[in-house]
């Protein structure tokens, strides 16, 4: 290969989302106290959550101290994610009362919001909101041992990939989502800069496929003459991606949506397309980090042993491509920038209050929920990896999802910001600070713990679908049924079998995507 050139260093962008790990979840622990010059975590630190009066089990204590998590597999069950949730983790407010210990759809207004706007978060909800989401969703109050759970976060050499990356490269340490909510309104974000008014997944279950109709940064490319591909890891039918900006993208849906299988050989052959964004599995035997759901079905195996080694070996294999890509031409180690993210966090705790952010159209009327989008989701951890990025690097600097946006736009100068949003969100190019790359052969190796094995075979067809899933398919059936196909009513408070949805999805879906099924 040529002598690699600065000017070359963004040439690829690959962006690999994970799903529901704060920062001090996955990353808090990442350096001790002096190692580096500065570093926003928990270690050497003391943060605690005040127990309720209202918990049935105090165990004599008052607070729930910040501890170390006792396997790959917590928090479980699932923190609670929803706009109303996070409210109560922010603020600490379960208000009206009458919230307490119920679903979310069953919550009524202010939807434990607090009282006018800019008041800061005093993060010292999560114990709350956990007890009172596992009285919703088990059906009786928690022991302290099952609620103190919400209080940890992982240890380097728990997490290796993660961990060994973001030292051995940059992380941020203030990097926030961008809703203080769930998966597909942050996801629409971090392609669009805008949820257009939406703050949860399926409430109703046609906004996001039929109504979220806002530009995405995929249009700006296409405009461009700049390729792009999404990647999903098998065995899923279907993209996330796809659905949430179906509205928009439905015409791309044969032709830039691939498997990871392909991501990997387009890496090997240095046919990499200029941006690359990457989906975990996030059906069964999930590898996307996502926190275990099966604790709401006792004795019914549906999550992983741990998706979080699932993912973290997914990172490595990703990792992997891209720093033994040597492709003269094409794409590379020296012009591949990867980032790793996450969508939000998922109800497990941080510390950081999250900042007050603009409107995405400052002249919208409020959004789902009396939501006005002037405040950040939490702050979620991100690693940048790339040739022209120092060891050991700690971003200081407020940065938030639609960075990767800001980023796509300058580097291919894509027009004007899509929203306000990403109009004030920081460019990444600046921490490709190097003058001279580092070769790949010095960049640190990627060895996952061993990941234990999970056959999505065995799963029983009988067991409902995780919500996550059953959010998608809800997502799919209206985008069906607005493109004129007979597809089934589903109640969305009502259980959907796992062998039921992937039977829908088969038959009235089954060419929706058809890279994803090895076509």
């Amino acid at each position: 290969m040529e002598a690699p050139r600065r000017d070359n260093a963004l040439d690829h962008i690959v962006a690999i989302m994970f799903e529901n790990r704060s920062f001090d979840n996955l990353l808090g622990r990442l350096y001790q106290p002096g190692e580096v010059a500065s570093f926003e975590g928990v270690t050497g630190r003391e943060f605690s959550n005040p127990i309720p009066d209202w918990a049935a089990d105090g165990s004599g204590r008052t607070a729930v101290p910040y501890g170390v998590a006792s396997g790959m597999n917590t928090p479980s069950p699932d923190p609670g994610e929803e706009y109303q949730h996070i409210n109560t983790q922010l603020f600490g407010l379960i208000d009206p009362p009458g919230n307490r210990g119920k679903a979310p759809v069953d919550m009524q207004a202010p939807y434990n919001a607090p009282a006018g706007p800019g008041r800061p978060p005093t993060m010292d909800g999560f114990v709350t909101d956990y007890i009172s989401t596992f009285l919703a969703e088990i059906h009786r109050q928690p022991s302290f041992d099952e609620y103190a759970q919400i209080m940890t976060g992982y240890t380097p050499a728990q997490l290796p990939v993660s961990s060994g990356l973001a030292r051995g490269f940059a992380t941020f340490d203030h990097w926030f989502c961008e809703v203080p909510s769930q998966t597909f309104a942050n996801r629409s974000f971090f392609h669009a800069a805008t949820s257009t008014g939406y703050v949860v997944n399926v409430d109703p279950a046609d906004s996001f496929p039929l109504h979220n109709t806002a530009e995405t940064i995929f249009e700006r490319l296409d405009a461009q003459g700049v390729s792009w591909r999404v990647y999903c890891d098998p065995p899923s039918h279907i993209s996330l991606t796809g659905i949430i900006h179906a509205s928009r993208l439905l015409d791309r849906f044969r032709t830039n949506f691939f498997s990871t299988d392909q991501f990997l050989e387009d890496a090997a052959a240095g046919q990499l397309p200029a941006y690359s964004f990457i989906e975990p599995n996030l059906l069964y035997g999930h590898n996307d980090m996502h926190p275990a759901f099966e604790a709401i079905y006792p004795g019914v195996d549906i999550d992983p042993p741990s998706s979080l080694l699932g993912g973290e070996a997914l990172l490595a294999k990703v990792y992997d491509a891209i720093r033994s890509s040597a492709t003269p031409g094409g794409s590379n180690a020296y012009n591949t920038l990867l980032m790793v993210n996450f969508d939000e966090h998922g109800g497990t705790y941080d510390h950081v209050p999250p900042p007050p952010a603009p409107p995405p159209v400052p002249s919208a009327p409020v959004g789902q929920m009396g939501f006005a989008f002037d405040r950040s989701g939490v702050r979620v951890p991100a690693i940048a990896i790339s040739a022209w990025i120092p060891e050991r690097v700690v971003v200081t600097s407020e940065h938030r999802n639609t960075s990767v946006l800001r980023t796509l736009r300058e580097r291919w100068r894509l027009g004007d910001p899509l929203t306000a949003r990403d109009a004030v969100a920081p460019d990444l190019a600046p921490v490709l600070s190097l003058e001279t790359p580092r070769p790949p052969e010095d960049w640190p190796d990627a060895v996952p713990r061993p990941v234990p094995p999970f056959n999505p075979q065995v799963v029983p067809r009988d067991v409902p679908l995780r919500a996550l899933s059953k959010a998608t398919l809800c997502g799919v059936l209206e985008l069906g049924k607005g493109l004129g196909m007979r597809v089934p009513e589903l109640n969305k408070d009502v259980d959907v079998l796992r062998g039921d949805g992937l039977a829908i999805i088969t038959e009235c879906f089954g060419e929706l995507f058809p890279h994803l099924h090895g076509e």
